[in-house]
């Protein structure tokens, strides 16, 4: 039994087509973007296992002694268009550094990530959330269909993240653009706004060198400037794509996912406009059973391991699938239902939406704090909030491994 991760029952259906295979074989061989083969893990111990076992399993693939690794991620970019010479931009980041090199990387931003910083952002994400619904209000009114993604779920995180990295707000429109571009698996565009995106970066790390602020962006280029070992150009560079892509693609798709599970649940949402308290845990909730992103990165072997009852080899690419884990049922009691009330401390925060382990997401409680807010205030301004089409008229996106909506044409009421 081998499965493609790119067919388009992973997209369509990825809780039946994950479910299936977590069922029938927990660890499979399968491909990606019709690259080497890989091992799909889709059980919640062993998911765990892989993202936590840096003594068995990496992220770079250089990492893994000989020349025996196949480097999944270089043959699915050549597959969707990335330039050779842009490539290190994507392979070489924080997301793809082990051991000490990681904890560098890490070190340098997990300041601005801190639960205390966060709490800090908090009145200005309530801020841009109240301007953004009286906008949502304006264009809606009289019962006019509006884009969810377009006015709220994008707009929200987007500069949020930017604000907090140092990107002027005169360049946030074209950042919004090029991500839109880069999701498209378009050929023809994505070399393209990647290549935007770096030559945007590379001059706004000249403009704090001449002009520093108080912002991410300017600490980034003074570790470069004062001391060149903890932080390369490229890596410079890198941290800023990294950030900025992660730190809004995916809490927009959070949020726009959240609503459309909420209209369709309207017994979910009662329950979270009878009892506010409710939405730090449905968030979490939310996460678990419709979190936009399907697998993390892909890890590779440091030796011959055993996994799950699968012999894996040294440098064979390994493919946790988050979406599969989380609704294990070893692990959740009936997995498939959303539950805002539904309580899974018992190990960490419950889900692995966030991945587990040494890479962690670095923006998990800021993406928290942002889907909570945005969230509640939605529900509460438009008690009348609906969605403008039916459900079934929705088009998933044909991402792999991300779970996101293009448009959600809602009604506020």
């Amino acid at each position: 039994m081998s499965v493609d991760l790119t067919a388009t029952e992973f997209v369509t259906d990825p809780y039946t087509a994950y479910g299936r295979i977590r069922e029938e074989a927990p660890v499979l061989r399968g491909t990606f973007y019709g690259g080497a083969p890989i091992w799909i893990v889709t059980r919640y111990d062993d998911v765990r296992t892989v993202l936590g076992d840096g003594t068995r399993f990496v992220n770079d693939p250089a990492s893994v002694p000989g020349n025996g690794t196949n480097d999944v991620r270089r043959v699915a970019m050549e597959r969707i268009g990335i330039p050779p010479d842009l490539m290190h931009y994507l392979t070489d980041s924080i997301i793809s550094a082990d051991g000490a090199h990681h904890t560098r990387l890490r070190k340098l931003v997990s300041r601005a990530f801190t639960v205390r910083r966060v709490a800090q952002l908090r009145p200005r994400v309530e801020e841009l959330t109240a301007g953004l619904l009286d906008r949502l209000a304006a264009l809606g009114a009289g019962g006019r269909p509006v884009d969810l993604v377009e006015e709220f779920a994008y707009p929200l995180p987007i500069t949020v993240i930017c604000e907090l990295v140092g990107i002027p707000e005169a360049d946030r429109a074209s950042w919004h653009v090029w991500s839109r571009d880069l999701a498209t698996m378009d050929r023809d565009r994505i070399p393209t706004a990647l290549r935007d995106m770096v030559g945007n970066i590379i001059g706004l790390i000249a403009h704090r060198r001449a002009e520093p602020a108080d912002d991410l962006l300017t600490a980034l280029v003074r570790a470069h400037d004062e001391d060149g070992d903890r932080l390369s150009d490229s890596e410079l560079v890198t941290m800023v794509l990294s950030l900025v892509i992660a730190g809004h693609e995916t809490t927009a798709h959070l949020i726009s996912n959240a609503v459309v599970a909420l209209l369709t649940r309207p017994d979910q949402l009662a329950a979270l406009r009878a009892d506010p308290g409710l939405w730090p845990n449905a968030v979490a909730e939310l996460l678990r059973r419709i979190g936009p992103v399907q697998f993390a990165s892909t890890r590779y072997a440091l030796a011959d391991t055993e996994l799950g009852g699968a012999q894996i080899r040294a440098g064979d690419g390994v493919q946790p699938a988050l979406v599969a884990a989380n609704s294990d049922p070893r692990e959740f009691t009936d997995p498939e239902r959303l539950d805002v009330a539904r309580r899974t401390a018992e190990r960490g925060e419950g889900h692995v939406g966030f991945g587990y382990g040494p890479h962690y997401c670095l923006g998990a409680a800021l993406a928290r704090q942002e889907g909570e807010v945005a969230l509640r205030a939605l529900v509460e301004r438009f008690p009348d909030l609906a969605l403008a089409v039916d459900p079934a008229e929705l088009v998933w996106q044909p991402v792999p491994g991300m779970r996101r909506l293009g448009t959600v044409p809602i009604r506020v009421g």
